[in-house]
Parts: C-alpha cells; structure tokens; sequence
C-alpha cells in the first residue's frame, strides 16, 4: 500500500517547508517527510534559539551600560534560566506557526527518517520513499512525480575531537546549556563562532577564540572581519589565530585542557567548556543516495541552476547541496526547484546578490564581492567608506563603531559589493541587496533620499563617498 503525490520532500526545515508552501500554492498535491520536528535546525537549533539568546545577551550589556543614558541601574542580574525559557517560547511560537502552515495548505507531514528506493513495484524510476518510523511500526511507502531532497546539515567536528555533550560541545548542545561556564574556549573563528564569541562575552563569560587560519571571518571582507577582532577584543575576547588546535592532547577532568600549536610552539589552552565551531557537514548518508543516479562531489549533491539532479525528477537544495548554507538562500532555492517543476520557467538565483548576515555584537552584513574578490576578478575597483561616528543616530543609541563600505567597479561604475558593520546593519543589508539585483550604481543609491535622523544615512553617505561626494565626512 503507498501514497502518491505531485511532490514529496525529504526534510521539514527552512528550505523544505517554505517549497511545500509553494507546491501547495501551485496546487499540488505534497508531502513533507521529516524526523525530527518541522522547521529543522534553523528554528530548533540554529538561526531562531541562537538570536533569541544573542538579545538576551545584548539586553543585559544594554542594562549594565545604561548609566551612560542618565538611567542609574544598580544590582543588575543575569537569570539564565529564564534566557533559555523566553528562547524555548519563541522557538515553539515559531514551531506551532509552521504546523498552521502545512495545516493550511493541506500539506501531509511524515514523522519519520525517509529514504530513496530505487525502481521497485512503486515505481520504474528511483524516487519512491520509505518511511521508517522511531517506534517501530510498518514503513509507510510514497510515491510522486517529484521528489526534492532538503535534508540539510549537521555541525562538523575535528578528526579525534569527541563531543561528549559535557566539555565539548557543537551549537546543538550549547544551545541547551542549563547554566553558563565562566570560561570557554572557541575552536573556529567563522560567523558560528564569532556569534557565539560576541553573546557569552556579553553574557561575561571569558572567551578564547582559536583559529586555524590568519583572520577571523575568512569569507567576509578583511575590513569587516578586522573591525570585528577589534570591537570583540574590546569585550576582552582573546583570539589566537593561525593555530592548529591539537586533538589528541584534549583532556575532560573537571574542565577542558587542549594544546595548540602557534608560533612554531605549543601553547595550552584551559577553560570550563569548549565549543567546536568548524563548520557543518551536508547530510547525504542513510537517505537512499546509493539507489539513485545522484551524484555528489565534496560530499554535497550536485544539481543544475534549477536544482535538478542526475536523475532529473529528483531535485535538493539547501546545506545538502553547499553554496551560501543560508536559511534565505535554502527557501528561494526550494521556490525556484518547485517552480520549475511546475513548468512556471523561473529565473536561477544570482547567489551574488543574496546578503549574508553575522548577529554578533557588532553586527555585520554583506552583499556581493568583498574588495579582494572584486580585484582578483580583475575589477579596477572605487571604495566609498563611511564610519557611524558620524551618523547621528548611531550617536543617540550609544552604538557610533563601525561603517559601511560600497565597492564599485571604475569603468562601469557597477556595484560589485556593499559590507556593513554597525549597528542594526543586519536589517539595513536589505537596500544593498534591492540595490544589487536592480543593478544600481553607487550614484543611484545616493539620490535615493534617507530621513534623518536614522541609520540608514550611512549608506547614502557611503554611496557619495564612492565619488568622493559625502556630505558628513
């Protein structure tokens, strides 16, 4: 006995759900076949429970700075009980609402591990899906036209590098602490790391941030990753860089001992806890890959600009298939592979004009190249950079570090990229991405008129600064 659909997805997170919406809008007929719970690791243990506590963080930084605003706080507290219970309420808001979702649109949801047959009595061609449920009971088998593979991604650990859930931990068990360590060591200075780098020192837990590679942020534009080392040093974040943390050396008796080697010696690192942030891996094994015509490379699934793969009516999107691993990018990636399958001839994303975002404290955000890409593209680059010092508003938050950077291409007078870090730049980012996909030039930005006072006259002000016409600075 099997069930059919138009479209059967394997995963209910971000990039999932958000294509069964629009299989369901297109009206097909969908299931969602997911094993843990409906939204995935960004609303469960990712991008949602980790920004919850990034604001609990910066609320109390804020309440202990706000003597700097005439309002005198004394005794000022940390509940930290009450930090991971407000996180617990947002998550599951955000939960029930995506149940709603699929209730709405008539979407069945399978609560099982899913996986590919290949042809069989269901089907001549791979693609039936098995569910195998965790108590036990008969498989269900489904059968669709489609199917679309959002199976996305789980943190990566170092070769010999255990985590015990206790001394070392990844994101996922870190977002389930009961109690905060005083100390901790950071392995990975990437955008996981330095998030959680920023909310534990503004939580005043003593941070140590151990990268392998010369600069923090290694994706991001050096300007931006520099600003961020300065601004969370001055939180008292140690960063050691270019070290490579030695697994072997690890010890778990009370508290964490690790050695690293730098400087052509090596250095013991001790805190209470350690936090393994070294990226995360696509999750290919045990869905069925092996009965199809799939192929990965670097262990994620290749696919055409639609999404497709080898086996054209399989399609994956999301962590599973690299590229950005953004919540965003993984949605409109779902809305493109299902509009294709719906013949609705929908344009391929331009990954270089979708923003990426880092939520630490400051913030940064990004759209397009980063200066160094635009010259190794062989680009005769022009910068315009504008601080937020001198921004009014920024001076009535209290929050005045940081700029804005445009990258613009000489002959062409292109934008090529914008880079932010500052304040609220994670909503700004938004202009320069409409910016991007409209193909406007820095000129452009800077007719464009912003109020005043408010943040986003940095950007005009950057745009100007492009041709040396800023009026602030």
């Amino acid at each position: 006995m099997s069930e059919e659909y138009d479209l059967i997805i394997l995963g209910g997170g971000t990039g999932g759900y958000v294509a069964a919406i629009r299989a369901s809008q297109l009206d097909m007929r969908v299931a969602v076949v997911e094993k843990g719970e409906l939204g995935g690791t960004c609303l469960h243990r990712g991008c949602i429970p980790s920004k919850s506590l990034l604001q609990s963080a910066e609320i109390f930084r804020q309440t202990k700075e706000a003597g700097e605003f005439g309002i005198d706080t004394t005794n000022v507290t940390l509940n930290f009980a009450k930090v991971q219970e407000r996180k617990n309420r947002v998550v599951d808001s955000l939960y029930q609402g995506v149940k709603g979702l699929m209730k709405k649109g008539k979407i069945d949801v399978y609560e099982g591990l899913g996986r590919i047959l290949g042809p069989s009595i269901f089907s001549p061609m791979p693609g039936t899906i098995s569910v195998e449920y965790a108590d036990g009971s008969e498989n269900t088998m489904l059968t669709a036209q489609n199917v679309l593979i959002a199976t996305g991604s789980e943190p990566r650990s170092l070769p010999g590098l255990e985590i015990d859930g206790q001394y070392v931990l990844t994101s996922d068990e870190a977002l389930q602490m009961e109690a905060l360590p005083s100390s901790i060591i950071i392995v990975g200075g990437g955008v996981i790391g330095i998030e959680w780098a920023s909310m534990l020192a503004d939580f005043d837990v003593d941070v140590t941030v151990i990268e392998y590679l010369e600069h923090i942020l290694p994706t991001e534009d050096e300007a931006i990753a520099n600003e961020t080392e300065k601004q969370l040093g001055k939180k008292g974040v140690r960063f050691v860089k270019e070290a490579q943390v030695l697994p072997e050396t690890l010890q778990t008796d009370g508290h964490v001992t690790i050695d690293a080697y730098l400087n052509d010696a090596q250095e013991t690192f001790s805190a209470d806890k350690m936090l393994v942030s070294v990226g995360r891996s696509a999750n290919t094994s045990d869905i069925g890959l092996q009965n199809t015509g799939i192929t990965t490379s670097n262990g994620v699934i290749d696919t055409n600009d639609v999404y497709q793969t080898k086996d054209s009516h399989i399609y994956a999107i999301g962590d599973v298939i690299g590229g950005m691993q953004l919540a965003h990018a993984a949605s409109h990636e779902g809305i493109v592979a299902v509009e294709h399958m719906a013949d609705k001839d929908p344009l391929p994303l331009v990954y270089n004009n979708i923003p990426s975002c880092i939520y630490a404290d400051p913030e940064a955000a990004s759209v397009g190249l980063t200066e160094k890409q635009a010259q190794e593209q062989g680009y005769d680059v022009r910068v315009g950079k504008f601080p937020f010092s001198a921004v009014g508003k920024a001076l009535i938050h209290g929050e005045s570090e940081g700029f804005v950077k445009l990258i613009a291409d000489s002959s062409m007078n292109d934008l090529l990229g914008v880079h932010m870090i500052g304040p609220r730049v994670t909503d700004m980012i938004s202009e320069a991405g409409l910016a991007k996909v409209l193909d406007a030039t820095p000129w452009e930005i800077g007719q464009s008129v912003h109020p005043h006072p408010s943040l986003s006259e940095i950007v005009g002000e950057a745009a100007l600064a492009v041709d040396g016409k800023q009026i602030h600075g």
